[in-house]
């Protein structure tokens, strides 16, 4: 089986330009690298980038492609402190999400993106999941935009779990492994 080299690369300015870092695995802290980052170029493999240190703060998920400013994902400012790649998923996917915490409340599985939560839950917000199979990215508001949380398998019994400070989702899908 061959082995997938991923490979992104950080910029201190936009367009590719001023300071740049180069980082092919996982880093907590990428504070002693660059000051700021206002460019990114994904050469392989599917990322998410954290506003903070030890993967905190806003969240980003990045695949291969060129992002000449912070806008371009979605970003809020200009400070990304950590960095992990996403998994390779190529098979089922599938998330429970519920109006309550804790697994209560009213239910509903997803094995598809979900581009309107309230048109399909009838509700607002989501208060707990389980991830039952593949990696999702939740996000706050409809059609992909907004703050954006990454979830792996698992359970997530209140929205503070997955990182958010209000349960209010929008939207979320599912992420594919991108080269």
């Amino acid at each position: 089986m061959e082995t997938v080299i991923k490979h992104i690369i950080f910029y201190e300015d936009r367009n590719f330009q001023g300071r740049s870092y180069e980082c092919n695995s996982e880093c907590s802290d990428l504070s002693s690298y660059f000051r700021r980052c206002n460019s990114i170029r994904v050469d392989s493999g599917n990322w998410i980038l954290y506003e903070h240190p030890n993967y905190r703060g806003h969240q980003y998920y990045l695949h291969r492609g060129e992002y000449p400013d912070y806008q371009q994902w979605m970003g809020y400012n200009d400070s990304i402190r950590s960095c992990r790649m996403s998994p390779q998923h190529q098979g089922s996917f599938r998330i429970r999400i519920y109006d309550k915490e804790d697994f209560r409340g009213q239910m509903m599985d997803f094995h598809e993106d979900c581009p309107h939560v309230y048109e399909r839950f009838h509700h607002h917000d989501i208060y707990s999941c389980q991830v039952h199979d593949g990696y999702w990215m939740f996000y706050e508001e409809p059609n992909y935009r907004g703050r954006q949380y990454y979830l792996r398998p698992g359970e997530y019994r209140r929205y503070t779990d997955w990182g958010a400070t209000s349960p209010r989702i929008g939207s979320f899908r599912r992420l594919h492994y991108f080269n």
